[in-house]
């Protein structure tokens, strides 16, 4: 299975939940990398890996199929 029909097969319910989760965690993260404000350096870090961790957990969550035919 490439990638592509893997990342279109059917995905798991909890999976579908947990994508969510990091799709919601990327955009916090993301809206404090972009915040117009100037804030501690200490809460910019800890959005920068908010960030990649949201990303991470979606882009695995997306990946994971229910396809056992392998």
């Amino acid at each position: 299975m490439n990638l592509i029909k893997r990342a279109k097969a059917p995905i798991p319910k909890f999976f579908k939940v947990l994508r969510t989760i990091g799709l919601a965690l990327a955009a916090v993260g993301g809206t404090i990398l972009a915040a117009p404000v100037a804030l501690p350096v200490a809460v910019v870090s800890i959005g920068g890996y908010v960030a990649v961790a949201g990303g991470v957990i979606s882009a695995v969550s997306q990946l994971t199929t229910t396809d056992d035919s392998q």
